[in-house]
């Protein structure tokens, strides 16, 4: 689908009510299953028509040459259109089927599934990133600043809140993970950025993620430890793949 200018208008008021993005994409969508006059896909743009082709091609090519496909997902678990808590949901499934079908990739062909990060979504226990910093022993500023944790989209700050397990359950049981990522572990403890073996996490840090290894049934093979502090992301790697 092509988003239109009128797509974004429409999606204005979303922006005040669900705190959405208002990108044009649900409204663009909406049409799309509708049908009607206007819809416009990419490969009736001329200057797009030469890099469009069904994906099925593409990958049918690399099973075959057994490449190696890596597919990103979009949003989290509890913004799911069918699964999360609507209306505060995104224009799609926003988990693994859900990412698979829109690609074209059938379910069998998956041979690892890597939920990262926390669920998103409505938060019930809201905190500061003063709180935040305060818990983590983080200098004052380090994300409380009006210029740190803002929104990709938006560039409004970002909402943070207590680890939710439940949800964390829930995005485990419609996704089936075999391997969690867990990020930011620097923000439950600022040693953490300096760890660079596993055994070298704080002991909350090392319960924490035994837990949610009990939890999700998954391991958590990756772990970034560093993101403020260094050029590039420190990560420990626990894979066994």
């Amino acid at each position: 689908m092509i988003i239109e200018d009128h797509d974004k208008i429409e999606e204005k008021q979303l922006r005040e009510r669900i705190a959405s993005t208002a990108s044009g994409a649900g409204e663009a969508t909406a049409r799309r299953v509708l049908r009607g006059d206007g819809v416009r896909l990419a490969s009736q743009v001329p200057d797009l028509e030469p890099y469009v082709r069904a994906s099925s091609e593409i990958f049918e090519r690399a099973y075959a040459q057994r490449w190696r496909i890596m597919l990103e997902g979009t949003q989290g678990s509890a913004l799911s259109l069918y699964h999360g808590f609507y209306p505060h949901v995104t224009s799609r499934d926003s988990n693994v089927a859900g990412c698979l079908a829109e690609a074209g990739i059938a379910p069998a062909r998956v041979r690892r599934v890597v939920m990262v990060g926390g669920p998103s979504g409505p938060m019930t226990r809201d905190i500061s990133w003063e709180e935040v910093e305060r818990r983590a022993e983080l200098p004052a500023g380090t994300l409380s600043s009006p210029d740190k944790e803002l929104t990709s989209k938006t560039k409004t700050k970002r909402r943070v809140g207590e680890f939710e397990w439940d949800s964390v359950r829930r995005a485990a049981l419609l996704n089936a993970p075999t391997d969690i990522a867990l990020t930011f572990a620097d923000y439950i403890h600022e040693s953490n950025a300096r760890a660079w073996r596993f055994e070298q996490l704080t002991r909350d840090t090392l319960q924490m993620i035994d837990e949610l290894e009990r939890v999700t049934e998954a391991r958590v093979s990756l772990i970034s430890t560093g993101f403020m502090q260094y050029a590039s992301r420190r990560l420990i790697d626990r894979r066994e793949w």
